[in-house]
Order: structure tokens, then sequence, then C-alpha cells
């Protein structure tokens, strides 16, 4: 599809090349000022200090050999602005053509995002939201944009965490036959574990392990064995990871979260003995106490970059060795042109380190990006890290419960609630209000910014909220229905009949562009604040206006083609940042 802007810079290019300037001063941008145009040209300023001539002398003749076919309005404006105006038919056929539609900015690329990152063993906590939400946006908008993309959860599944499990489960039951040294798998079984233990275990050998130096040994050295293929401790992992991802699964579907890969660092694993030989060959490792590690810094550093720890001094890997033994793994399944890391801010300097490293090591080619995409914290009133009311991190699956039951709520107290609903379609729909809250709450703020989570706010039915976003759609939806008209039905407007109508078709023709947009910046905040405003602007044009009975039938067919271009939008938007719609409130 054709971005407007580009297509407009092409024809306003043209006529600064006729008048003897370089045809890319002829950018062109939406006006902030609709009440003077549409658009607006701002080269002749650049054109002056490259020409040494007076802005408004360049503007002037570029707006008088400017094609004006489908303009209503050309006008140079002092100091040397180039304002302009479309036509409606010329609007109301690019708007058409745009509503709902993607350019195909990444196309042939093949893009890594790594997100998500939760280890198992241990509930989700809202501390693994912001992953999840931004990264399955990004994913979308991506793809959205012509990419193949690839979703790695990168499960943390062969660190520190399991050795503590397996320490303490060994502490509490020795008699197990997979602590036994003569262990066979074959016809040896695990005992059943839950859920509820390792919720319970985990902290408690976290805790211990902080208290009891002999504790940590053990689970140090049991990560190492663990890691070095122990048969018994290798059993016990595959029922933790049996138990596990099934719930990890639910919660992120919850979530309306998908991957299309389920790797964790174990898969690497095989890829770890590769990369040690290759550093080695490269004379990358030294030694420091008892540690293999890989020097990063570099001469014009202006703060210390600490070398990379590969192998500690027990023979366990880290972060930075099954991150970097990924790399080799995603080079040789995907070739990616791309690697995305959506994390926690605070693990800038890890992602440098590991970047640096494997620029050194040569592990992609130099024409593969790394991105690491930090975000802030999501944080309670006071400005910290949000906390239960008892002071403990709340559990992500507690806060999707929260959201649907106060959603659930305020569908029941609401003029606008459907009485004749069943409980369980009042209890679906309570659910995608609920998850839209949260995660348009999250998405519209800047990626690496911190917020304050509010759950009052972000349920609200006004205001830059998802609910206000999903009432809006159900409007239409109620619309359409009335009218009797399909939500896809192609019908193509005529006539515009207000400054409202122009500015929707507007917002809609720049679409695309947002979309775009939000691609380069991997900025769902973008969408986010696009979707709310072109809600905004229904929302007047609705209350201007009675669409049902409106007694003029050209007017009343205009008005719904233009109320399903919008729904179309909007629904094109909700779907990049993964929130679904509901059809009725």
């Amino acid at each position: 599809m054709e971005i407007i802007t580009e297509l407009l810079a092409g024809i306003v290019g043209d006529a600064f090349e006729k008048c003897g300037y370089d045809r890319s001063l002829g950018r062109v941008t939406m006006s902030d000022r609709l009440d003077l145009c549409q658009f607006q040209c701002n080269g002749a300023f650049e054109g002056a200090k490259r020409y040494r001539k007076a802005p408004f002398m360049i503007a002037d003749e570029v707006a008088a050999v400017i094609d004006g076919s489908k303009f209503s309005k050309v006008e140079s404006v002092r100091p040397g602005f180039i304002n302009l105006t479309l036509k409606d038919d010329e609007l109301l056929r690019f708007a058409s053509g745009a509503a709902g539609s993607v350019p195909a900015s990444n196309a042939g690329e093949t893009i890594v995002i790594d997100y998500g990152g939760p280890n198992v063993a241990k509930p989700l906590h809202i501390g693994h939201l912001r992953s999840a939400v931004i990264g399955e946006s990004v994913k979308r908008i991506l793809s959205a944009c012509g990419a193949r993309v690839i979703g790695d959860i990168h499960l943390g599944d062969w660190g520190l965490q399991m050795g503590l499990i397996i320490s303490e489960l060994r502490h509490r039951h020795p008699d197990w036959r997979c602590f036994a040294a003569d262990f066979d798998p074959q016809s040896d079984a695990v005992p059943d574990i839950t859920l509820d233990d390792l919720s319970e275990i985990y902290p408690l050998a976290s805790k211990k392990s902080k208290e009891d130096e002999k504790f940590k040994r053990e689970a140090l050295k049991a990560t190492a064995d663990l890691q070095s293929g122990d048969a018994g401790y290798m059993a016990v992992w595959k029922k933790i990871m049996d138990i596990s991802v099934p719930d990890l699964r639910k919660i992120y579907g919850r979530l309306n979260v998908s991957f299309d890969c389920w790797y964790g660092e174990s898969d690497a694993e095989k890829y770890v003995a590769p990369l040690m030989e290759l550093l080695g060959e490269k004379n990358l490792i030294r030694e420091s106490d008892g540690a293999l590690v890989v020097d990063v810094a570099r001469e014009e550093d202006t703060a210390e970059i600490p070398p990379v720890i590969v192998k500690k001094s027990d023979g366990s890997n880290i972060y930075a060795t099954t991150d970097l033994a990924t790399i080799i793994q995603r080079q040789r399944d995907f070739a990616p042109d791309k690697i995305l890391y959506i994390t926690d801010s605070r693990q800038s300097l890890h992602f440098e380190q590991v970047f640096r490293c494997t620029r050194l090591a040569g592990l992609v080619p130099e024409s593969t990006a790394l991105e690491f995409l930090g975000f802030g914290t999501v944080n309670g009133p006071d400005g910290k890290p949000f906390k239960t009311r008892d002071g403990g991190t709340m559990r992500l699956e507690e806060l999707l419960d929260t959201a649907a039951s106060a959603a659930l709520e305020k569908l029941n107290e609401s003029a606008h609630a459907d009485a004749s609903s069943a409980e369980a379609d009042k209890a679906d729909t309570a659910e995608k209000i609920g998850i839209a809250a949260i995660k348009f709450g999250d998405l519209i703020n800047q990626r690496g910014k911190d917020y304050i989570f509010d759950m009052a706010k972000f349920l609200s039915f006004e205001g830059k909220t998802g609910p206000y976003i999903l009432y809006t759609v159900t409007r239409i939806n109620s619309i359409l229905k009335k009218l009797n008209v399909p939500y896809d039905a192609d019908i193509r407007p005529a006539e515009i009949y207000s400054d409202i109508e122009r500015e929707l078709y507007l917002k809609m023709a720049l679409s695309g562009e947002t979309v775009a947009r939000a691609a380069a910046d991997r900025a769902p905040n973008i969408i986010c604040e696009n979707l709310y405003q072109t809600a905004a602007l229904f929302s007047r044009f609705y209350h201007d206006n009675r669409i049902i009975d409106e007694p003029n039938a050209a007017k009343r067919r205009d008005w719904t083609a233009l109320i399903i271009a919008v729904r179309r939008v909007l629904m094109l938007y909700l779907d990049l940042l993964g929130i679904e719609a509901v059809d009725s409130m």
C-alpha cells in the first residue's frame, strides 16, 4: 500500500526539482494545525541554507508549480512553509483504501524477538507483565509490516533455581530413586510434584541459600551436575518442566500472548561447547579467579564495562553463557536479520556485554542487528515497584483475576450493560475488558519509562483506557446491527459533510504510516495513542449526528461507510496490541 505522506512528498519533490532544487526537500508531514491545512512541507528552510536564498522565496517558487490536481489548497506561508490540503474526493479515495491496511515496510526481514523470559518452577508475577505484552505487540506490528517474526519465550530452565529446588527436594526426600547413584531413567520414576509444591519450595530454598552456606554450595553443585547431564537430576528437571510449562501457557494465553518457540536455556546447552571452542580459537578467553571470562571493554568507553563471565569457577554456566549459545542456535535455525531482546532496562549492561562478545566472536554476520529494548518498571502509587497489600510481589494470575472481577462488577453496574446476557457471556466479556484495561494501561506508556499501575483508572470507561476503546467498538457494532449492515460490508463513501468527518478520514488515511512508525521505533504506544485519537474522533462524530435516523439515504450510506472504515482501523490497532474486542457491553 502507499503511504500518503510519501505520495504527497513525491508530488512536492517534483515541484522542488522543477524549480532547480533537490527533490528530497519535498518531505511532507501531517499538520498540527488542521484549521490551517492538512499537510505541510518545511523543505524551504533546509533549502535556504543550501542555496543561500530566503525560505519564503523558495516556498513561493515551489508552491506556484505544485501539481494542484489533488489539492483544494496549496499556499506558501511566511517565513517559508508550504501548506497543503487535499480535495475531499482524494482524501476519500486514499482513506478508503488505507483504512486497516499496513505497508510492507519490513518485508523480507527475518526477526527473532526474545521476550517473556520467565523462570520455570516459579509463578509469574507482575514483573513479567511488561515483557510479555510489549513483546507480543512488537511481534504483531513487525509481522503486519511484512517481516517473518519468530517470538521466543526463552525460558529460564537451566540455572540456579533448578539447583535450589533439586537440593531442597533431596533434603526432604532422600529416599527418592532419582537421588540414588544407580538411578535408571528407564525403570525409575520421579514421584509427583505439584505447582503448589514448587510455589512453596523455591522461595524457601532461595531464602535458605542466603542463610546457609552449605546449602548454597549444594545448590550450586546440583546446578552444575544438572547441566552436566546427571540422569536423576534430569528426571526431576523434566518433571518440573511438565508441571510448569502448561501453567505458563495458560496464563500467557489469558493475556493473548503466544510464542512461536518455547525454547529454554536448556535448549542452548548443546551449543555451549561449540561456543567455548570458538572463543578459545579466537584467543578471547582468559582465567579470572577460577572463572573463564572474555574482555569486552573498549578504549572509548566512558563507563566501566566488566568482562563477560562465560564459565563460573565451578564449571557451571550463567546467563551470559546461555545467551551467547542461544545466539548461535538462532543463527543456525533462523539466520535472522535482527534479534530483539525485550527485558527490564536494568539488564542493559548484561546485553551490552553479550552483544560485544557476540561481535568479537563473530557469532552472527556484521549485518545482523542486535537490539536491546529495555522497559521501565510497574510501580505502585508510592512510586516503588508494585506490591500486594501485604508487601509481597503480586502474582500475574491474581492480577488478571482482580481485573476481571472488577470489570464484571463495573459491567453489572453499568447503564450500558446488556441485561439479557448469560452469566457465562458476561464473565467472558469481563475477562476481555479486564485484560484490555491492563494491556492498554501498560502499552500506552513509552516503553522505557516507569509507570504507576492504577487499576481504577485503567478500568474506567472514559479517557485513554482499554475499556473506552472496547466500548467505542461495541457502539459501532450496535449501529451496524440496527442498520442491518455487516461489519465488513464493502461500501465506498461518496461525500464528506463536516470537518469532523474530514478529520476522521485524515486520521485513517495515516493509519498505515502510524503502523510503519510504530514498527520502526518498536513502540506500541504510538498505536495506543492513535487508537485513542481515532476512537475519540468517532465519539465526537457520533454525538454530533443521528446516523440511524438520518432521513437522507445518501448521507446515511456515506456515514455507514465511514463507521465501517473506523471500525476496521480500530480492530487493526487492537489486534496489533494483542487486545481482543467484545461484540457488546
